[in-house]
């Protein structure tokens, strides 16, 4: 009996050891060096950076999403820190109702689902297709889910649904894509969401531009391949987000080349005859606005009710605000300016995002995943990084470290087939 109570205390430890070593941060390599001129260990970091950084900008945002300024003020104040969710679950918000602080929404499964779509694909060119039917499987997984829920309580189905119900308007694209079907891809993309021009692509764009670190004109063409949910320039901001996040993936890169990616054009949209290429506008917006801004205040990024550089900043950018919150072109107006405004702050750029109101934890998760690729997990606020990586993988079952690590060996893996 002893003997058997030894080798089972065996076994256990090392199930429990294996599993630790499973969950164990990589050793990646600090001397190898990568094409981007990362070595091993700090791609590792920016990978993981960009997720963590995406999360923990939907996780600031997530308690007021959609909320306005007043709304915010009254019943939180001026938000600087991460805050439990006391609200409803829907199919784009949580999935779960009053999660903890650190608990986030669609834009972190989106950064989750590109991710999985990434590590299918084997060549630098990615499959638009693949993709589509990528999205179309996991909609398919949700429905079968769905589907083999038991017993007549109302929780269980209604969670079901709630995650068949995410991606639906995202199948009815993806299917007549995957199949080649022009004419039904073109009727179903003219009705995504209502036709509107939503920020379909940006919600996964910083995930592609991890894709091709250090090189941001291949990670804004291959966005740009794969943006099949976008409409008009709505696909040329999703492959610039894109190219922003893999500029600052390089051991050189600066505030100043960061910004020199937003002006790539490899799609010739400057050629555009009338309009000319709404980007660059946007662009130009953001920056005048910062400009403006500091005339008022010596210090605008010490973020404050009452700061008269935000107040300036916040209402120019209501003056700018489309039909609807998370039009593709507001949310990327929103982001470049948060960054401009806190000099490529991270937790300035989070706090200028989740205070605006709006969509603020799509804004915030957007310029979160650029500013963690750029910056580095490592560099992150310590405690909040922290807790989002463990609320994200216990609450919602989406383990960052895990995808991290699977991302950066793939890219390891693919750059030595070159």
């Amino acid at each position: 009996m002893k003997k058997l109570v030894l080798l089972l205390l065996s076994v256990f430890a090392f199930s429990c050891s294996q599993q630790d070593s499973e969950n164990a941060a990589p050793a990646f390599s600090t001397e190898v060096i990568t094409s981007s001129g990362l070595t091993e260990a700090a791609l590792y970091d920016r990978v993981l950076g960009m997720l963590v950084g995406s999360a923990l900008g939907d996780a600031m945002g997530a308690p007021t999403e959609m909320w306005t300024r007043d709304a915010i003020q009254l019943e939180y104040g001026f938000v600087k820190d991460l805050d439990s969710m006391i609200r409803e679950a829907s199919p784009e918000g949580i999935w779960k109702a009053n999660l903890p602080a650190g608990g986030t929404t669609d834009d972190t499964r989106w950064k989750n689902l590109a991710v999985n779509y990434l590590l299918t694909q084997q060549t630098e060119s990615l499959e638009p297709k693949d993709f589509a039917s990528h999205i179309f499987k996991a909609y398919e997984g949700s429905l079968n889910k769905l589907k083999n829920t038991d017993g007549t309580a109302v929780e269980p189905f209604e969670n079901a649904l709630q995650e068949a119900n995410w991606l639906s308007e995202w199948a009815k694209v993806a299917a007549p894509y995957r199949d080649a079907n022009l004419g039904g891809y073109a009727d179903s993309l003219s009705k995504f969401y209502g036709g509107e021009m939503v920020c379909a692509g940006l919600l996964y764009a910083p995930a592609i531009g991890a894709f091709y670190p250090g090189n941001p004109a291949k990670a804004y063409q291959e966005a740009y391949r794969i943006s099949i949910f976008d409409l008009g320039y709505a696909r040329d901001l999703s492959a610039l987000a894109a190219a922003l996040t893999a500029s600052g993936m390089t051991p050189e890169a600066t505030k100043d080349s960061l910004l020199a990616s937003l002006r790539l054009d490899p799609e010739g949209y400057f050629q555009s005859r009338l309009v000319g290429r709404t980007a660059h506008k946007l662009l130009k917006d953001a920056m005048t606005i910062v400009r403006e801004a500091k005339k008022l205040d010596s210090l605008p990024t010490s973020l404050s009710l009452g700061n008269p550089a935000l107040t300036y900043a916040y209402t120019e950018l209501d003056l700018r605000q489309q039909d609807m919150p998370f039009h593709s072109g507001e949310i990327y107006l929103q982001a470049i300016t948060a960054m401009l405004f806190t000099d490529f702050d991270f937790q300035g750029t989070l706090t200028f995002l989740t205070n605006y109101g709006r969509d603020n934890d799509t804004t915030a998760s957007l310029a979160g995943g650029i500013l963690g690729a750029w910056l580095g997990y490592s560099r992150l606020p310590t405690a909040d990084r922290e807790r989002v990586i463990q609320v994200t993988r216990d609450e919602l079952g989406i383990d960052l470290e895990k995808q991290a690590k699977r991302l950066t060996l793939h890219l390891l893996a693919k750059e030595k087939n070159k």
